[in-house]
């Protein structure tokens, strides 16, 4: 049997077998994606920061900082409801009817905040894009990056028809263990979900050598100027469709594939499990996490100092651009 390593090695040159995509589906991708606007993921970010600066962090008698390394979790510094009013009113100002999946619980309640356009063909095949707005200190590239792109994608949806049905999600409490979209992905067994793309932490870029760390039993580059395409067993064909269509579009080869073994749960590659993909994989469906890697790049990463000023906005922008084209390829529109 091979290393997890060795598996992991195979599985970031398979990303070179680009696979077919059709001409016309790639074009009507990149044509969509190019709307994407650096000013609007800026401005976004600005306000989310200043949504979280002003906020009440959640009470730090909730949590027990005996038992939790506070320097890797800053607990009590979590906010996210004014970030989540933000992404409502942002979603509702660009005409979508917003809804909510809401959790109650003693300690963590929960709520999801979900913009939705039903597919014109396809209704019952999902497309998703998710990203957490709660954040530790002013959240700037965790997840605030996440979040602005998320939006900016919205924007670009809106109004337009699809053949699958396309869903934008801000996830609540990721912070503290995925608690949002655990919760989601259990209220929705069964959903036929044809791609999602989970955003966490993708607006920090770093070219020095020295800047990037490797993730344990994984050797990567040691510049910080990738975007990582985490996929598990299941989510890979997507990773190869998307790599397919960032090299036809001439986007660069700036995206580093990873895929994990089956559903991702080994304890070797608890690394890529980190955030709000990592429930959709345990339930069987397909999820790429888009990420510049955190802590394993950005000396800022759940410090007061994750603040707009680090962040790299022309890098946010391409990885929003190529996500935006993702969503239209696999949602198979708009259409005309």
């Amino acid at each position: 049997m091979r290393t997890l390593s060795a598996l992991l090695l195979l599985a970031v040159s398979s990303c070179a077998s680009r696979p077919s995509v059709e001409d016309s589906a790639v074009s009507r991708a990149g044509e969509f994606a190019s709307g994407v606007r650096k000013a609007n993921l800026v401005s976004d970010v600005d306000a989310l920061v200043a949504a979280h600066d002003s906020d009440t962090p959640l009470d730090c008698a909730l949590f027990d900082t005996s038992v939790i390394d506070t320097d890797r979790r800053p607990v009590c510094h979590v906010t996210r409801e004014k970030a989540r009013q933000l992404v409502r009113e942002r979603f509702e100002a660009l005409g979508y009817t917003v809804s909510t999946h809401e959790t109650a619980d003693e300690r963590f309640p929960t709520i999801n905040v979900i913009a939705e356009l039903p597919g014109a063909e396809h209704p019952d095949e999902v497309v998703v894009v998710g990203a957490h707005y709660d954040a530790y200190y002013s959240g700037a590239d965790d997840n605030s990056s996440g979040v602005s792109a998320m939006l900016e994608m919205a924007r670009l949806a809106a109004g337009k028809r699809f053949a699958r049905t396309v869903r934008f999600v801000g996830f609540d409490l990721e912070e503290i263990g995925l608690v949002g979209s655990t919760r989601y992905v259990q209220n929705r067994p069964g959903e036929e979900i044809v791609a999602s793309i989970i955003f966490d932490c993708i607006g920090y870029r770093d070219a020095t050598p020295g800047a990037q760390t490797g993730l344990p039993g994984l050797p990567m580059p040691d510049t910080g100027d990738f975007l990582a395409g985490v996929a598990n067993t299941q989510s890979l064909p997507r990773l190869e469709e998307l790599y397919a269509i960032s090299s036809r579009l001439g986007y660069g080869g700036f995206m580093l594939g990873v895929v994990a073994p089956k559903d991702g749960s080994g304890p070797a590659s608890g690394n890529l499990m980190r955030s709000d993909h990592a429930p959709f994989w345990m339930a069987g469906q397909s999820a790429l996490f888009l990420t510049d890697t955190a802590n394993f790049r950005n000396p800022n990463y759940h410090k007061a100092s994750d603040v707009p000023s680090t962040l790299d906005f022309d890098f946010l922008s391409d990885v929003t651009r190529l996500s935006a084209a993702g969503l239209s390829f696999w949602a198979e529109g708009p259409l005309s």
